[in-house]
C-alpha cells in the first residue's frame, strides 16, 4: 500500500492530513483486534510452575492411591468399597484447582490495581512487581507534579525572550468564556503563559510573524526550531538545553533594539549552574534573522551560529507523599534511581530533597555515561542513583547494566524514544495521562496518575498477590495431603478406611475453594514493605515450604484418625466416621487461619479479613448441616452425634491452633537465633 497510515500510528513531527477509508473492526488495527480476541492469554510463570506441580503430586497421589487399592486388598476389605475410597482419594487429593485459583487471585489482584491507578497489561506483571529490586524513575510528571511555572529569567532584555520563547511552542491557546487556556506539552505552557502574564499572546503574534516551517524537538538535540517571516526577511527560534543551545551561539544580546556582543560562554554557564542549583528546570533561548532560507531546511543548515537571548527557569514541585514513598522504597530494599534529560545540576537538588541521592551516591550525564564501557557499567552501577541529559540509548544501557547485577528492574517513561527502555526492563510502566500509545504498548503496566506514589503502592499490591498465592497453594496442598495421610495411616494402623469416597469429596469441594479464594484476597500484612524484595530465582517452595506443608498435612491426617479412633473404638463405625468427617472439614476450615501470617494470629489479629471469617462460618454451616440433615445424613452415610461426641470433635478441630501457635513461637526463638549468631560474627 502507498500513502496509508494505520490506525494507532504514530505522527512523530510534521503537519499533515488525511482521509479516512476504514474504521472500527474494518482497520488493520481492528483484524488483528480479531486475532486477539481469539487467542487465549498466555499463562504466567507461576502458573506454569503450578501446572508442573499439579502434574508431579498428580502422578504421586495416583501412586499412593494404588498402594492404599492394594493394602485394602490384602486386609480383605470390601474391593469396590476400597476401589471408590481410592478413586474418591485421588480425585480429592490431586490439586486441580490450583491453577483455577491462582488466576481468581491475579484476577481479582489486578481489579484492585486497576482502582489505585495501576492498569497492569500483562498478568506476570503481577508476579514481577512482588520482585522488583531497582525502580528507575523518570523526574518530570512522575516524581514531580509536572506543572511548570516560570519562577525566574536571565537575560538582557526581558520582553524579547519571553516573546520569542513563547512563539517557539506547539501549544495552543483557547479562548472559552472569557477565559484562557493553553493545552500542550507542560514546559512550553510554562513558556506560553509567561508570555501572556508579559502581555505577549502567541496568537498574534503569529498574525504579524507567522509560522512558516520548523524542526521539531528531538530528544537527542535537546533542541526545537521555528521559523517565521518578519516581511522579507525570517526569523530562526531556538529553545533548548542551555548547554547543548550554547554551542550553537555565537553573539549574545547586550540589551534593546538588537544589541549584540561576544558571548560570554563561561558566564552564562555559571548563571545556569546557578538556576538549576535552586531545582529549576533552565531552558536557553537563542534566535536569528536571515534574508532567505536555505534549500534544505534541517538542523545542520539552521541551527547554528545564532544569538543567545537569556535563560528562563521554571520550577516544577515534588509530587505529595513522593518523598515517603522512596523513604518506603527504601527500607523494602529497593533502589529508587532518577533518569531526567534535565540538567545534572537540577536533577541533584531534587534528588537530594527526594532522599533519592544519599551521601556516598554518585551522579552521572549521559555524556560521561558514552565514555564508561558497559563492563565497567556493569560492575559500577549500584553506585549511581541519578541519570541526567539521557538518551533512550542510555535508558537501554541502565536497564541492562541493573539486570546483569540480578536486579529486577522497573522502568517509567512517557514518550516514543522511551518504548525500547520499557521493553527491555522487566517491568515496563507507561504514563497514563502524558504517555503516548507507543509507550503504553510497550509496557506491563500503566499508571492512570502518571506518580510514583503509585508505583510503590503497586509492588506492595505485587508482593500481597504473591504472598497470598503462596499461601493458597500452601493451604490446599496441606489439606489434600491430611487427606492422603488420613486414609493411608488407618490402614496401615489396622482400621478401616476412616472416611468413605462420598465424604472425601464433600470434604474437598467445602474446603479447597471458599477458603483459599478468602486466602488470596488477605490484606497486606504491616511487615510486607519492611523486607527485601522476594528473589526472582527461588522457588515458590523454597524457605522450607515443602517441610511446613507436609508437617501440616500430617498434623490434620492424625488429628482426623484420632477423632475416628476415639468414635470407632467407643460409639462404633459409623459414629467414628461421622466424627472423622466433622473433624476433617472442621480442622481444614480452622487451618486457613494458621495460614494467614507467619506471624502469631493473636498479634495480627483474626478479623481483618472479612471473607475468611465469611468462608469458615459458611463451610462450617454446611459441614455441620451434612450431619444434621436426615436426608443428606442418609446420602452421606452420616449419624447423629451426642453432645460428647460433639464435644470431642470440636475440641480435636480446634488444636491445629495451639500447635501452629506453638510452633510459631519456636521458629520466632529460631530466628532471633540466628540474626543475634549474624550480628556477633558481623
Amino acid at each position: 500500500m502507498n500513502n496509508m497510515a494505520f490506525m494507532t500510528s504514530i505522527v512523530v513531527n510534521g503537519h499533515g492530513k488525511a482521509i479516512v477509508t476504514e474504521i472500527g473492526m474494518d482497520t488493520k488495527v481492528g483484524k488483528i483486534a480479531n486475532m486477539m480476541i481469539e487467542d487465549e492469554a498466555p499463562e504466567t510463570p507461576i502458573q506454569k510452575k503450578l501446572g508442573q506441580v499439579g502434574k508431579i503430586l498428580g502422578m504421586v497421589c495416583l501412586a499412593i492411591c494404588f498402594i492404599i487399592f492394594v493394602i485394602g486388598l490384602v486386609k480383605n476389605i470390601d474391593p469396590i468399597e476400597m476401589f471408590m475410597t481410592s478413586v474418591g482419594l485421588a480425585v480429592a487429593a490431586i490439586p486441580e484447582g490450583l491453577p483455577a485459583i491462582v488466576t481468581i487471585m491475579l484476577s481479582i489482584g489486578v481489579t484492585k490495581m486497576a482502582k489505585k491507578n495501576s492498569i497492569i497489561r500483562k498478568l506476570p506483571a503481577v508476579e514481577t512487581l512482588g520482585s522488583s529490586s531497582v525502580i528507575c524513575s523518570d523526574k518530570t510528571g512522575t516524581l514531580t507534579q509536572n506543572k511548570m511555572k516560570v519562577v525566574e529569567i536571565n537575560s538582557k532584555d526581558v520582553n524579547f525572550v519571553t516573546e520569542l520563547a513563547c512563539m517557539c511552542t506547539d501549544c495552543d491557546i483557547l479562548y472559552q468564556d472569557r477565559k484562557t487556556e493553553v493545552k500542550g506539552e507542560p514546559t512550553e505552557v510554562a513558556l506560553v503563559n509567561q508570555g501572556l502574564s508579559n502581555g505577549k499572546d502567541k496568537n498574534e503574534l503569529y498574525k504579524s510573524m507567522p509560522r512558516v516551517n520548523e524542526i521539531p524537538f528531538d530528544s537527542n538535540r535537546k533542541m526545537m526550531t521555528t521559523i517565521h517571516k518578519i516581511g522579507n526577511k525570517y526569523r530562526v527560534i531556538t529553545k533548548g538545553a542551555p548547554d547543548v543551545l550554547l554551542e550553537k551561539c555565537q553573539k549574545q544580546i547586550a540589551g534593546g533594539l538588537g544589541q549584540v556582543a561576544t558571548i560570554e560562554k563561561a558566564k552564562i554557564q555559571k548563571e545556569n549552574e546557578k538556576m538549576a542549583g535552586k531545582a529549576l528546570r533552565v531552558i536557553a533561548v537563542g534566535y536569528k534573522d536571515l534574508d532567505f532560507l536555505p534549500q534544505k531546511i534541517d538542523s545542520n543548515t539552521i541551527e547554528n551560529n545564532l544569538i543567545f537571548v537569556g535563560l528562563m527557569g521554571m520550577i516544577d514541585p515534588p509530587r505529595e507523599g513522593v518523598k515517603e514513598a522512596v523513604k518506603t522504597c527504601k527500607r523494602a530494599g529497593i533502589k529508587t534511581v532518577m533518569i531526567t534529560g534535565d540538567h545534572i545540576t537540577t536533577a541533584k537538588a531534587i534528588s537530594k530533597e527526594l532522599n533519592i541521592l544519599r551521601v556516598g551516591d554518585k551522579s552521572i550525564t549521559g555524556q560521561e555515561l558514552d565514555k564508561i564501557p558497559q563492563k565497567e557499567l556493569e560492575k559500577n552501577i549500584r553506585e549511581y542513583s541519578v541519570f541526567a541529559r539521557v538518551t533512550p540509548e542510555h535508558k537501554v544501557r541502565i536497564v541492562k547494566a541493573w539486570q546483569k547485577t540480578g536486579a529486577v528492574v522497573a522502568m517509567t517513561g512517557d514518550g516514543v524514544n522511551d518504548s525500547p527502555a520499557l521493553k527491555n526492563a522487566d517491568i515496563g510502566i507507561a504514563m497514563g495521562k502524558n504517555g503516548t500509545d507507543v509507550a503504553k504498548n510497550a509496557a506491563d503496566m500503566i499508571l492512570a496518575d502518571d506518580n510514583f506514589v503509585t508505583i510503590v503502592e503497586a509492588v506492595k499490591q505485587g508482593r500481597n498477590i504473591y504472598d497470598n498465592i503462596k499461601k493458597a497453594i500452601h493451604f490446599l496442598i496441606a489439606t489434600n495431603i491430611g487427606e492422603i495421610v488420613t486414609i493411608f495411616m488407618g490402614l496401615v494402623l489396622g482400621l478401616k478406611s476412616p472416611l468413605l469416597a462420598i465424604q472425601l469429596l464433600w470434604i474437598n469441594l467445602v474446603t479447597d475453594s471458599l477458603p483459599a479464594i478468602a486466602i488470596g484476597l488477605e490484606p497486606p500484612e504491616k511487615e510486607i514493605m519492611n523486607r527485601k524484595p522476594i528473589s526472582s530465582r527461588k522457588g515458590i517452595f523454597a524457605d522450607g515450604l515443602w517441610n511446613k506443608i507436609v508437617v501440616e498435612g500430617i498434623m490434620i491426617g492424625m488429628l482426623t484418625l484420632v477423632a475416628f479412633s476415639l468414635g470407632n473404638k467407643f460409639f462404633g463405625l459409623e459414629v467414628g466416621r461421622t466424627m472423622a468427617f466433622l473433624s476433617m472439614g472442621l480442622l481444614e476450615l480452622v487451618h486457613s487461619f494458621n495460614i494467614k501470617s507467619e506471624q502469631s494470629i493473636f498479634k495480627i489479629g483474626i478479623l481483618e479479613n472479612k471473607f475468611l471469617i465469611g468462608s469458615f462460618i459458611l463451610g462450617t454451616i454446611i459441614q455441620i448441616s451434612v450431619v444434621l440433615m436426615p436426608t443428606l445424613a442418609e446420602i452421606f452415610k452420616l449419624v447423629p452425634l451426642n453432645q460428647t461426641q460433639w464435644m470431642i470433635t470440636i475440641i480435636i478441630s480446634f488444636l491445629p491452633i495451639p500447635i501452629m501457635e506453638l510452633q510459631k513461637k519456636l521458629d520466632e526463638a529460631k530466628d532471633g537465633k540466628r540474626i543475634y549468631q549474624e550480628k556477633v560474627k558481623v
